[in-house]
This record gives structure tokens, sequence and C-alpha cells, in this order.
């Protein structure tokens, strides 16, 4: 039998890292068992639920490369479906109308919150006998009033609640609409949900989703509730953690693989390894490793992964996130050195695409804007004659390399008793417009001769 497992999101707003380590998780879990990874939009809160956050939630795990075999299904598609499941509830005795009023709910709470007892319905509608289903009414779940729900978490191991703590839970909304914990419940069913694997803010609701699966006649799936993930201090993961959702992720310069590498190991390990390829994940995952404890969020680890892998990646791989990069900074790279060149010029300078597509702008511009502190202190009287030796024999230059252009700066600084550095600086920053840039002979090379001679004559001329 195939495993099959599901990631639920709810578009009421973008994809952030815990959801998306959920994603990565179940998205594992199925290929490590060869099974079905199946997408659902859980969008039934339709007040806050909106086309924009569905499609950044499909944008993310696309950008991610997490596939999925089946959807995506959206629960507003199957509102006639819910219907007709709460019908038959109520049909064979699980579920039952009922018509209590708002004000009669608010007593009931009041009155069960200064007693000091926990807020729940108490069943006033539970064995109405002339129920009328014209009148304004919600339907609820009956929720059995004795015995224990028992089920044996992947993370938690076994869990026991008794069902005397459970109410008669709402389970379709006086104007119609099925509840989170109902269409959960039947699409789980519907789709034949192996194991359901999602953060522990949803243990509570795990009982309850139970006794209707129960109900149903249903076959029940394994549960694996993972931790939060904590900031640094401690407290509940958010953007002052730097935390953000995924697709500002990218639009910061880190690579997925990166990411997907960093959150896989945000609660679960595999001894003491630290980098995973995909097919490295793939083939370790596993529930029993995943901790029980809340992981804390790092975002330096986060960067110095990424600067690995735009490092150890193929540059043709990490090229395709630079031109991405590029398209969204407005450069046209179209005229000037290869992306896959410039990933490998810049590699080791940089820790993120965004920033190397913004230090590599100056390759592909017909003209630099000279940094003013830069030119003040490199592009000097004293250096003038220097650059102009250097261009001098630039122009005749026929094996534009970086081999061969290191063996003329070098000569030239012989013949003006400079050092290397001397000279380098103040040539990087005539073709570059500052101080930073890979090697200056690789630099040289490709930036291009005729780019090189047009910007050293200008910065010759700023000079003078």
């Amino acid at each position: 039998m195939t495993i099959r497992t599901r990631f639920a999101p709810s578009p009421t707003g973008y994809l952030h890292v815990g959801s998306a380590r959920t994603a990565l998780y179940c998205w594992l879990y199925a290929k490590n068992k060869h099974g079905t990874f199946i997408l659902r939009i859980e969008d039934t809160d339709r007040e806050r639920s909106t086309q924009e956050a569905v499609d950044a939630i499909l944008e993310s795990m696309a950008w991610l490369g997490l596939d999925y075999a089946e959807g995506p299904f959206y629960q507003t598609h199957r509102f006639d479906r819910y219907a007709a499941v709460a019908q038959q509830l109520i049909a064979d005795g699980h579920a039952y109308r009922c018509y209590c009023s708002k004000e009669r709910l608010e007593k009931l709470r009041e009155d069960l919150t200064a007693a000091k007892e926990k807020p729940r319905y108490d069943g006033h509608c539970r064995n109405l006998i002339n129920e009328d289903p014209n009148q304004p009414h919600v339907i609820r779940f009956k929720n059995p009033t004795s015995g224990v729900v028992v089920f044996n978490d992947g993370v938690r191991g076994l869990v026991e609640v008794e069902n005397s703590e459970l109410d008669d839970l709402i389970i379709v909304r006086s104007d119609g609409t099925p509840t989170y914990n109902f269409t959960v419940v039947v699409d789980d069913a519907d789709m034949q949900i192996d194991i359901v694997i999602r953060g522990e803010d949803h243990i509570s609701n795990t009982p309850r989703q139970i006794n209707i699966l129960t109900a149903l006649g249903a076959k029940v799936p394994q549960y694996a509730h993972i931790p939060m993930i904590l900031g640094s201090d401690g407290k509940r993961l958010s953007k002052r953690h730097g935390a953000v959702s995924v697709l500002q992720y990218r639009d910061d310069g880190y690579l997925p693989q990166a990411l997907l590498n960093y959150l896989v190991r945000l609660g679960w390990s595999h001894g003491d390894q630290e980098i995973f390829s995909q097919q490295e994940m793939i083939a370790s995952f596993d529930l029993q490793h995943i901790s029980k404890s809340p992981a804390a969020f790092n975002p330096e680890k986060l960067l110095w992964l990424n600067q690995h892998y735009l490092k150890s990646l193929p540059a043709a791989e990490v090229a395709e996130h630079l031109r991405w990069q590029m398209q969204r900074l407005g450069i046209d790279y179209s005229m000037g050195p290869t992306l896959e060149d410039v990933v490998r010029a810049q590699c080791e300078r940089v820790k993120t695409t965004l920033e190397m597509a913004e230090r590599s702008r100056f390759f592909f511009t017909d003209a630099v804007v000279l940094d003013a502190e830069a030119a003040i202190k490199h592009l000097t009287k004293d250096i003038k004659p220097a650059l102009k030796e250097i261009l001098h024999r630039f122009t005749s230059q026929i094996d534009w390399t970086a081999v061969e252009l290191h063996k003329v700066i070098a000569a030239v600084a012989a013949e003006f008793s400079l050092g290397l550095g001397k000279i380098a600086q103040p040539l990087r920053v005539a073709v570059t417009g500052n101080t930073v840039s890979p090697s200056i002979d690789l630099t040289l090379e490709l930036i291009g001769k005729a780019r090189t001679l047009q910007r050293l004559e200008v910065a010759i001329n700023h000079i003078g």
C-alpha cells in the first residue's frame, strides 16, 4: 500500500518558515516511503483567505521544489460534500442541530468561568426530539461522553484524552459553512490519508477529529505533531527574530537548497550531520529523530548555510537564481560575462544571490559611477602615470585573459616601483567604481577589453 500524506495550509497569509518546515517533513516522509504527497488548501475561512495568499503558497512550494503528486485541492470546492456528510452524521445519531442563542451561550460561558470551570457547551440541544431544520441553528457533533481517546503520536508517543474533557463541537455554522475540524476529517477520510504531520498547536484537535472519523467509520491516520520553532529569546517565532515568509527569503537572495537544509535540521537530526543534499534528506528522514523540544531559529546559521551552497553548488545552478535577481533589479546581463562566470568569481565574496547581483552590476554597465571617497583616496596624481601606461599597454593587448592581464599589471608595477596592491586598487576603482571586487585580473577579464579601456580613460581624465 502506498503511504499518503498531505500538507494543508490556510491561505490567510504568506507561507512562513514554520509552515514550510511542516511541508518539508510531510514531503520527505512521502518520498522516503515512496508514497504520495498531497497539497490541500484549507480556505474555508472565507473572510481571511485571499487569492494572493493562495498564489504565494503555490509559488513558495514551487521555489522550494516541494512537488506534490495530487492537488492543489480547495475546501471551498467541496462544500456540497461536507453538507452531505453532516446530514449523514445527523441521520446516524452522531450529530444534532443546536438552536442555542448567542446570548445563552455567552451566559453559559460567564457562569462556568465564574465557577472556575472550563468553558464548554452543556449539551442543551443534544437530545431534542422536535428539531426544525428551517429555524436558525448550528450542527454539533455528538461527542462520546465516556471512554478515552488514545493515539500513538509519531513524535510524542502515547497520548490519552478522556472524552469527558471534550464537548460537542460545532461542525457546521449557522450560515451553513463547515468548520475546520470537520472539513479536515472529511478530507483526510476521502483522500485516504495515512499519516498527518503537523504542528503541535493542532494536538488538541486530534482527539475530536479521531472521534468524528470513528463515527464515520473511516480509517484513523497516524498523527505526528512537531514542536514549535522559537526565536533565540525563547519566545514564539516572529519577524523580529528574522523569520519571514518563504518568498521574502527568495527575494533576499537565499537559495532554496540552503533554506531546506536549514529547516530539516530545525528539530530533526541524523547523527552529527549538518549538510544534506536533497537525496540525503529523503534517504535519512524519519519521525523517530524529530525532537520533542522546540527548536530555536538562528538567522546566522541560515546565512552560513546559504554561503556554503553558493560555493558548493554547480555554477550553472546558482546562475539561474542570480538571473532571477538580475531581472528583478533591472540589470541587463545580455552584454558581458556569462552569469556562470560571475558566480565563480563572486561566490567566495558574498553570502546571498541578491548581494552577488548588486555587487556584479559593474560587469554589465557601459559606465560606472566613481565612489567619491574611493576616488579621492586612490585616483591621485601620483598614480596617474602608471594608469596611463596600463591603458597604453591594454590597448594593444590581444590575449584578454586574467593570466596575461596580470603580467601587464605586474610589469607596470615594477616599472614604476610600486607594489601590486598600490596599482591594483586604483585600477579597481577606475573600472568598478569602488574598492571591492574579485581579483583585479579576473575582474578585468570579465568586464572585457572595450569597457575596461573606456573606464580607464574616464578615470584618468577624472584625475586631471
